[in-house]
This record gives C-alpha cells, structure tokens and sequence, in this order.
C-alpha cells in the first residue's frame, strides 16, 4: 500500500495542528499572541505507512507533538538508507530506521554522525516465514529447504548467526534472491518453501492473499537467539546540537504516542487506516496487536523502560553481525546511541 500525496499532506496538517477529540488528549488553544510559533520538524518514515507508525500518528492525533512547539511534517523514504540519507544531509531532521542499517551506515568511511536516541522496538522483527504444509513447523526443518530473500532485507545479515546457533548448516539452504514485491506470491504460490521477512508483515498479507493460518510457521529470529535491536528514531546531527531541547521533546512525544498506541490499539489502527490508501483497520490492528505484544512490549522494556539499549546486549548483538559482516571498525555503543535526550526511566516505563 502507498501513501498518496494527499495522505501524506492530511498527515501533516494533522501534525501541525493537533488533531483533538475523545479522549485524546490536546492543547488547549489560547490567544494567538501568547502562542510562540512552533518550530517545524521534518519526519520521515523508512516505508510506506503501517501500524509500525503508529505511536507518531497517535502523538499526532493527541495533539503531543504541538504540545511540545513542534510542526512536524511526514514524507516517506524507499528505505532505511535513504531514510538515513534524508537525516544524514540536514534534508530530514528525524527518521524512523532499522537500527541495524544505521549501524552499517555509521561503518562507512566518512559517514556523517547520526545517531538513535529512541528505540520502539526492542526487538528486531526479523523472520522466516515457511509453509507448514511444506514441511517446516520449526527452524530445524528449513535444513533441505529453499529460502527467498528480498533484495536489501537486513534480516538476511542475522541468519547465519541464528542458523548457527541452532546447528542448522547453512549451505543446506538454498537461498533465492528475489524482489520484495514477489516475495509473498511466490510462497503463497510453492515457488519457494520459505522467505524472510518482518513478523508483522509477510504472515498477515499472506493470510490477507487466501493462505490458512494454520498452514503459516512464523519463525522469529528472536525466539531463537536473535539480539538485534530493531527499528529506532535518528536525528540530525546538526539539530541535535543546535536544539538540544526540541530533540527531547520530539522523544517526549513519541512515548506518549506509544502509550495511547498501547492503550487502545483499536483507536490507534484506525486512525492509521484512515491515512493509507486503501487502508484495513483489521489488518493494521492485527499487526498492530502483533507489534506491541512481540517487538515494543518486551521484558527488558518492562524492566527498565521504552527506548533505550542495554549495551552488554548491544555488542552480543555486533557479535552476531559479524557473522556475515566485516566491520571496517567495530563501533562502540555510543557510536549508535546517544541516550541523553531521553527522559528519566519513570517518564518511559509502559506496561
């Protein structure tokens, strides 16, 4: 699904203004005189709008973001790496990335110094996503199998870690290099016994293209040891020096729209349907659903909070990138991460 440019506009114009209503909390307007002029921001996501988006929809639509002085305006890049371009050139201030693409494009000679300061999902999505009707129920079972991976899918770097680390031997797998717009057709169709994918995603719009629930084995990369971090907010290494604050505030409100996702993901996923085309309300709450329970809500957030990063688990994490990567210099956490705009651990615990 895309987002028209229509699409995108009302979003920004609800950025802008702080959408009210219910019980979603907003601003109180006041005279226009005591009002100072909100600083605009510029947002950008990775893909087209889903339910991932939701926590800056629903900070959108709570009126959180005016709350804190900014305008934020949304455009929506091809990739993590045009994304993380977008934010690296000053030509986008925030960006919502996979941290793992940030970290291989902090490894290249020059790279600008963006960095994360807010993590939304605490664990990466990554999956296989097989056929159960083709023989695979578990991750032993791709032994024999064929694999398709879409052209630039990070998931692909963290297999031969996984793999590893329950004894499948990876030249028993034939991988199939294919483009992510056929990758659920050409399951759906037999053409490939499995693909890799995000959790949220290829599952639901395989049952969403006629495949039986029961016939699906999602198999989550962190279920079977997987340490990666997931998708994470960027920003502009020239506002984060410049307007200390305003980053703050931006991550302020992200927690709040994470919370009103949380607290009422039916709310949440229709008013992300209502900014896609041809969105499904049932659709994006069941990925939704999905997101909170598997990626966003996990033990360690509930431990110490949405957000940040435990750094021991960080470089478990680099570890099993290196099975597939070669780091021209390994990076250090603070490289990634920079922890500083986020408030103290009870302004981000969620539950």
């Amino acid at each position: 699904m895309q987002v028209s440019r229509t699409t995108v506009l009302r979003w920004i114009l609800a950025g802008m203004i702080g959408l009210s209503g219910g019980v979603w909390p907003a601003l109180t307007p006041s005279h226009a005189g005591d009002q100072p002029q909100p600083r605009t921001i510029q947002f950008t996501l990775d893909r087209p709008l889903d339910a991932a988006a939701a926590p800056f929809v629903m900070a959108s639509v709570g009126g959180l973001f005016s709350a804190e002085g900014l305008a934020v305006g949304t455009n929506v890049a091809t990739s993590s790496a045009d994304a993380i371009a977008r934010v690296a050139d000053g030509s986008s201030d925030f960006a919502l990335v996979d941290l793992n693409a940030l970290i291989g494009f902090r490894d290249k000679p020059g790279a600008a110094p963006v960095k994360a300061v807010f993590v939304l999902f605490n664990q990466a999505p990554y999956a296989i996503i097989a056929r159960k009707s083709r023989g695979i129920k578990a991750l032993a079972d791709m032994e024999g199998k064929n694999l398709g991976v879409a052209e630039g899918d990070l998931s692909i770097r963290l297999w031969p870690a996984v793999a590893r680390q329950n004894g499948i031997k990876l030249s028993s797998v034939k991988q199939n290099t294919i483009s992510a717009a056929v990758r659920e057709p050409m399951l759906s169709a037999g053409q490939v016994d499995a693909v890799t994918g995000f959790s949220y995603l290829s599952a639901i719009n395989l049952r969403d293209r006629g495949v039986p629930a029961d016939d699906l084995a999602v198999l989550r990369f962190a279920d079977y040891g997987c340490e990666a971090y997931g998708f994470a907010v960027i920003v502009s290494p020239r506002l984060a020096t410049a307007k200390p604050d305003a980053v703050k505030g931006f991550v302020r409100a992200v927690i709040g729209g994470t919370n009103l996702a949380i607290k009422d993901p039916a709310r949440a996923a229709t008013e992300v349907a209502s900014r896609m085309d041809g969105g499904s309300r049932d659709l994006e709450l069941e990925r939704l659903t999905a997101i909170i329970r598997d990626n966003i809500l996990t033990a360690e957030v509930k431990r110490n909070g949405i957000g940040s990063i435990e750094a021991e688990r960080f470089e478990r994490s680099l570890d099993q990138l290196t099975e597939d990567v070669k780091f021209q210099k390994r990076p250090q956490t603070a490289d990634i991460f920079d922890d500083q705009f986020l408030p103290p651990i009870d302004g981000r615990l969620v539950n």
